[in-house]
Parts: C-alpha cells; sequence; structure tokens
C-alpha cells in the first residue's frame, strides 16, 4: 500500500510510490491505524537526512510516533515551509539561522509557521519574478513551478517535468520569505537541493 506521506510544494501530503531524497516530520499526523488524521501537529516542521547514524523506523507510521514524511528535494521541503533539522543535519541549521538572524529553534519555526500558513490555508507571497533566486517555488497555471535560471520547471512527485520561460512581473511565492533569503545567500545543503530531473546548473 503507497502511504500518504510524500509532501509537495504546498505543504499538501499525497500518496505516490516515487521515492523522495529528503526526509522529515511535522509531528504525529495518523492515528493507531495508520490514517492520517491531520495536516501538521507542531509547528516546528523538519526536514532531514535519509540516513543518520545507521537508524532505520521500520515500519512506518507507528501508533504514537511522529509520521515520516519524505520530500522530492530540498527546494521541495523549504517551498512546503520546512527548515533543516538541528540533530541529523547542524550545519545547514546553523547556517540557517546565521542567515536568517534568528538563534531560537521556537522563533524560526513561529515565522516560518505564519509564513507558510493562513490559518490552515497556505499562504501565497507576493514577489518579482525578477528577483527570486534558484531553488524557489512559485504558482503558475494552478501548479507548482521550480525557478531554475530563465526558466520555471513543473514539479511532480516524482521528478521535474516540463519547462517554460520565466515570466516577467509578479508572481505567487509558495516558498516561505525567509527560506528565500536562505536560498539567495547561495544553499548547498548536506541534502540534494535539487532532484537530478532538474538538470545540471
Amino acid at each position: 500500500m503507497t502511504l500518504r506521506n510524500r509532501v509537495t510544494p504546498f505543504g499538501e501530503l499525497v500518496a505516490d510510490p516515487a521515492r523522495g531524497l529528503v526526509y522529515g516530520n511535522r509531528g504525529c499526523l495518523h492515528d493507531a491505524d495508520g490514517e492520517l488524521r491531520r495536516a501538521w501537529q507542531v509547528r516546528r516542521w523538519i526536514a532531514c537526512r535519509l540516513e543518520f547514524r545507521g537508524r532505520l523506523r521500520r515500519p512506518l507510521v507507528q501508533p504514537g510516533r511522529y509520521t515520516e514524511l519524505f520530500f522530492l528535494d530540498e527546494a521541495t521541503a523549504l517551498a512546503a515551509g520546512h527548515r533543516a533539522c538541528y540533530e541529523c543535519r547542524r550545519e545547514d541549521y546553523v547556517r540557517l539561522t546565521g542567515i536568517v538572524g534568528i538563534a531560537r529553534a521556537d522563533d524560526l519555526d513561529a515565522r516560518l509557521h505564519a509564513e507558510r500558513l493562513d490559518g490552515r490555508a497556505r499562504r501565497i507571497h507576493d514577489a518579482a519574478f525578477a528577483e527570486l533566486p534558484d531553488g524557489a517555488f512559485v504558482l503558475h497555471n494552478g501548479e507548482a513551478w521550480l525557478v531554475r535560471g530563465d526558466e520555471l520547471l513543473r514539479w511532480t512527485p516524482a521528478g521535474y517535468a516540463e519547462r517554460v520561460p520565466r515570466p516577467s512581473g509578479r508572481a505567487g511565492l509558495l516558498t516561505p520569505p525567509t527560506l528565500v533569503r536562505v536560498l539567495r545567500a547561495g544553499w548547498e545543503p548536506v541534502v540534494p537541493l535539487l532532484h537530478p530531473s532538474a538538470g545540471l546548473p
């Protein structure tokens, strides 16, 4: 059975058999039968390495434990509003907090929570296309598209699909502005920033 544990750039949870390159969680979202009951439990939405110190949890979605989530890549995790884990990605976390100027995890998580959600709805930010760094996600024709050079790449659970020229004018920005600052600084995380389907720089 395919679990509903893949995260889209909108932060939504979907079922798809494709494998993600980044792992994470936002608390326990499932009940004792493994059925999802909520989209998030805590404000601490984190993105982790797929492997860390040989840890392996089997089976997934164990009762009372956090719900394991998977992202296509780091850009997808950032768009969804997840930030680097302090435990398995400490160097990334320290660099991220230095870039945004927020030392306490609770303060960072509160800011990201306000930037990713408007109540229970997804918050869309206004931004100029010309000012967006590679790795940011925008809403284009009702779908999530990755900004990559002079192009936009359409996101799918298995990788990036067709490409279109980067438009001019204003964009509906999915990636929280705080995390756009991180991308603009030249983000090179220990997890894959982009899925191979995005192509070489």
